[in-house]
């Protein structure tokens, strides 16, 4: 299954599953970052939720920022970046300072969102590899 991506190249759901991936384990090490930190609440995503809504965004073409000055900083595309739902931890022990991190909790997510990174890096890598032979053979 493919989705229309940003100026019109199409994405895979694997490749749309590296990004959601990316950006869950930025929040997972933001948990296990603020394990110590008084009333940090650790916040996750819901995984199909988050593809589901990566998907629907990767049809939306970008856009690009005008500058007015050949001194502006150019402006990148700026592609309708999802925003996907956080999911506050519900702490499985009280904690006296209001922290919600269970360090074994995010460990196992860490892990287990690491191999599933790999996996779909491994996917899309070996696409494009496949695609890299198809185009040899032809040439």
């Amino acid at each position: 299954m493919n989705s229309q991506g940003h100026g019109g190249k199409k994405h895979s759901v694997q490749e749309v599953a590296l990004g959601v991936r990316a950006h869950r384990q930025q929040l997972i090490a933001a948990n296990i970052a603020n394990a110590d930190t008084p009333g940090y609440k650790a916040i996750d995503i819901d995984f199909k939720e988050a593809l589901r809504i990566a998907q629907s965004a990767s049809q939306i073409p970008s856009t690009t920022l005008a500058t007015t000055s050949s001194g502006h900083i150019s402006g990148v595309a700026v592609s309708s970046m999802p925003l996907y739902p956080l999911k506050y931890q519900v702490p499985s022990q009280d904690s006296a300072d209001g922290n919600t991190v269970d360090m074994d909790v995010e460990r196992a997510k860490f892990a287990e969102n690491s191999i599933m990174y790999e996996y779909s890096l491994d996917r899309v890598s070996g696409h494009f590899k496949m695609l890299m032979e198809l185009y040899k053979n032809l040439t």
